[in-house]
């Protein structure tokens, strides 16, 4: 698979402090970090980063493990991923009006971001854990609180959080009958459409720099009539999340490309958001909504875990070498997150899986440049790497660079 888009040839011109050339002289090229979006839920960091404060509650609540126990799961966690999202369900954000989960939040937002981690909000608007308190309101009102709230997150977090699934799962959206919620109302009031462009006006508004992703499970042709809809009322997407939970089974290649081929005549990035695949038995297909599969427990086989392993690097072949795919976000980093699954890279006990270190050594090794060139006389030399962050270095002296592209740079050590 050709991943020449992955990588920039560009000719640097290394310079001493007097700009004088370095000339015939070996400098260092050690990557720093992916321009391409590695991702995973960083759900885990909340109980990690408040628990340094024994009066700050969780959102969400909860048990949690060990801070030892965190802290080995976190750092776990960044040995791979440059890419985190946190929850912002707004039931679970703000269970009593007025009263967000703000601090709680923009904490650990900025300890991501302190890592080099880049952090998306997720979700700015959904009918699925929406906030209880919302229906004793007429659709106006919800409407006006739903605003204010995404004016609320978009404009505090900017600088931390720029990135956000403004709105989640739209095509069941107005159809949504498991149970009566403000968002549904909203929705089947106004139409998808309508809907969607409010809240994404909104949060540009905000913040006109974001990255605004619409997100959706549905990889029918209903999502791409929605998008085209959309994009046709002139909503600023920014780009197309898809959900690839798949827990009844890995799509394989034929039903990826599939996906691909039919979202990217949008001419938008698109994010892989919500990733899963299983390392033990896989659920059962006459199942509709995953939701609905509740199971005591589920374990992890070692049968699975290779099975686990040999998809996920299957699948991240793929999509990497896609080039409008921008972001891939591996859902549970750990077994249990969800529906009790084994869907993580790590198992309870914390320990690896091969599916950790099988992605390890993609992400840093193969898609990865440590390596020393040779400058000339005039102190040139052509550096082939991967999209990322750099530090160049040289006899005791080193620079950051950013190489995204193939324009000539000129740096001095």
């Amino acid at each position: 698979m050709d991943i020449s888009h992955r990588k920039v040839s560009k000719k640097i011109r290394f310079l001493d402090a007097s700009g004088a050339p370095i000339a015939n002289k070996n400098v260092k090229v050690t990557q720093t970090n992916h321009k391409f979006l590695f991702g995973c839920g960083a759900f885990e960091f909340l109980p990690y980063v408040m628990s340094q404060d024994e009066n700050m509650d969780v959102p969400g609540g909860g048990p949690f493990a060990s801070r030892e126990q965190l802290e080995e799961l976190t750092s776990s966690w960044l040995e791979i991923f440059n890419y985190g999202t946190l929850p912002f369900y707004w039931g679970r954000f703000e269970p009593e009006e007025g009263k967000p989960q703000t601090e709680q939040l923009m904490k650990t937002a900025a300890f991501l971001q302190s890592k080099n981690v880049k952090v998306k909000g997720h979700p700015l608007c959904w009918h699925t854990v929406c906030a209880d308190w919302l229906m004793k309101y007429d659709n106006k009102t919800i409407m006006e609180k739903q605003l204010a709230r995404i004016d609320r997150e978009v404009k505090g977090f900017k600088g931390v959080i720029d990135m956000w699934d403004v709105i989640n799962e739209v095509v069941i959206m107005p159809i949504f009958d498991k149970y009566d919620n403000a968002v549904t109302r909203l929705c089947k009031e106004k139409g998808r459409v309508k809907l969607i462009k409010e809240v994404f006006d909104r949060a540009h508004a905000d913040n006109p720099e974001a990255v605004l992703l619409l997100n959706d499970f549905n990889t029918s042709t209903n999502y791409e009539i929605l998008i085209d809809g959309c994009l046709n009322a002139g909503v600023p997407i920014s780009a197309i999340g898809i959900q690839s939970h798949q827990h009844q089974g890995y799509w394989g290649r034929e039903k990826l490309e599939e996906v691909l081929a039919r979202f990217d005549h949008f001419g938008l990035p698109i994010h892989f958001t919500e990733n899963t695949l299983i390392s033990g038995d896989i659920m059962p297909a006459y199942i509709e909504d995953l939701n609905d599969w509740q199971v005591p427990e589920w374990p992890t086989t070692p049968e699975g875990e290779e099975r686990q392993a040999r998809e996920i690097e299957e699948m991240y072949r793929i999509l990497f070498s896609h080039p409008l795919v921008e972001a891939i976000t591996t859902w549970d980093f750990k077994d249990g997150a969800w529906l009790k699954a084994p869907s993580g890279f790590l198992r309870l006990d914390n320990s690896r899986k091969p599916s950790f270190n099988m992605l390890k050594k993609l992400v840093k090794e193969e898609w990865w440049t440590d390596e020393e060139v040779t400058t000339d006389a005039e102190g040139y030399a052509t550096v082939s790497a991967f999209k990322g962050e750099y530090v160049l270095s040289c006899d005791g002296k080193e620079a950051a660079a950013t190489l995204t592209d193939d324009t000539d740079l000129s740096v001095t050590l």
